[in-house]
């Protein structure tokens, strides 16, 4: 049963950055191998962590096509659902793109400056596929980059068994957790796949964990070196993002998942408990979290959690996340919950409340965040798949100092500078950098400067 405490009593480790960790050591001998061995260290930890190790990786378009008319043919719904989330998320980016300005401005007679926006040339996304395939990852990741202009866009995911070889794998026991399946052609899972296609992945590779995320960062004879690497991932991958920083840029090191409702009377317990619950079942680690100034509110939603874990498919995960790390923290006010979650910061959080004072309160209030999601029908899962935002959020309290996915992570911003000799603006900074560089101890620098005087 998820735990109600009071504000006084929350730990002051409640606060801390949760770091699951521990994984160092492994992915720094991965990276190292890939590094160093390219197709061939892939090929090895292919056949050591994942379910398939095929002698080749890029899955050819071919592939992607015909995953994409299968799933629309078989499921329309979810075809469908997947191109209506593109639109959105590409439509979204797109407006963020034409909000970063370019300029040239004169600060002084002579003296322009201005700022452009860049695109990288290529970015390396990379979609999980473990217990729970994230086919919505694959717009999260890849549409943000085409919306930024990238010109080549690819994508590494777990390598699955290709149909052509499930016969030889079943022969031979394999294409199982322990005993991949070894030199086949190269397949992913079949919606990760399609949603590749709807989004316009440029090239697609099988190539899972802390190995995919080296590959990217430093090239191998099949997979190209990219600028920047993003996208979600196990503590090894997420581990191996951290130490190719710097040979790559990375969007984030994201944690274990989390969200943070904030609600008054006016909220429904159903939909606070299905809300906590949606996040609880994602891991085990998972944090759902609640604050209200209500106690007959927290009560009603430690007990509706109770009522719908009953039937919860995934009530094993949910259950653990729920009683380990979810509470239910009761406020003298609003005020206080939102001074408890600027302090949180957590990956998403949700105003449950009607129209009016404490909701315009609440807004005015927080400022750490990942996403916010405002009044009761704004649900948090909206977010995670279909309402235009990046579900790739900051966690850990990383939101103090950084947001989530963008088209900003694609883009460089860069300074310009342009002159006209003589001019008074130009001749002020050319005096000025000399002095500069005479205090500085540069004679170069002034030099440099004094010699356009």
């Amino acid at each position: 049963m998820i735990k109600i405490v009071k504000a006084s009593e929350l730990e002051k480790n409640f606060f801390d950055g949760r770091d699951f960790g521990g994984s160092i050591d492994v992915v720094k001998d991965v990276l190292r191998d890939v590094k160093n061995k390219g197709d061939k260290a892939l090929v090895e930890y292919g056949a050591k962590f994942d379910l398939s190790s095929p002698a080749a990786f890029e899955i050819p378009q071919s592939e992607l096509k015909a995953a994409a008319e299968k799933l629309k043919k078989e499921n329309p719904d979810l075809y469908e659902s997947l191109c209506y989330s593109h639109d959105l998320a590409f439509r979204f980016a797109k407006k963020q793109r034409e909000s970063f300005d370019e300029f040239e401005v004169e600060l002084e007679p002579g003296l322009f400056t201005g700022q452009k926006n860049i695109p990288v040339d290529r970015a390396g996304v990379y979609v999980p596929a473990g217990r729970f395939p994230l086919i919505s990852t694959v717009i999260m990741t890849v549409t943000p980059a085409k919306a930024a202009g990238v010109q080549e866009v690819i994508m590494c995911t777990p390598p699955r068994v290709h149909p052509d070889d499930l016969e030889a794998a079943k022969k031979e026991g394999s294409g199982v957790p322990g005993k991949p399946f070894v030199g086949g052609k190269p397949y992913g899972d079949e919606g990760i796949m399609a949603a590749a296609w709807i989004c316009g992945a440029d090239r697609v590779f099988a190539c899972g964990g802390s190995q995919a995320i080296g590959a990217m960062a430093f090239g191998t004879e099949s997979i190209p070196k990219v600028d920047v690497v993003v996208g979600p991932g196990n503590k090894y991958v997420a581990e191996a993002k951290r130490l190719v920083y710097g040979t790559v840029g990375i969007d984030m090191l994201a944690g274990p998942t989390e969200v943070f409702v904030i609600a008054d009377k006016s909220a429904d317990p159903k939909w606070l408990s299905a809300d906590l619950l949606a996040q609880a079942e994602h891991d085990v680690v998972a944090q759902p979290i609640m604050a209200t100034d209500s106690e007959d509110l927290a009560k009603a939603v430690q007990e509706e959690i109770e009522k719908q874990l009953a039937d919860l498919p995934t009530a094993a995960t949910a259950r653990q996340s729920v009683e380990n790390f979810g509470k239910i923290i009761v406020t003298s006010s609003i005020e206080e919950a939102c001074q408890i979650a600027n302090k949180k910061a957590p990956e998403h959080l949700e105003l449950a409340m009607d129209q009016g004072d404490n909701l315009e309160k609440a807004k005015s209030l927080v400022h750490n965040y990942g996403s916010l999601f405002i009044g009761h029908g704004a649900a948090e899962v909206f977010g995670d798949y279909a309402a235009g935002l990046n579900h790739t959020l900051p966690t850990s309290g990383s939101a103090r100092f950084t947001g989530g996915l963008s088209v900003r992570a694609f883009i460089k911003t860069v300074t310009t500078l342009r002159t006209i000799e003589g001019q008074k603006g130009t001749l002020a900074s050319a005096k000025a950098a000399g002095f500069l560089g005479d205090a500085e101890g540069l004679a170069g620098h002034a030099r440099a400067a004094r010699i356009r005087l």
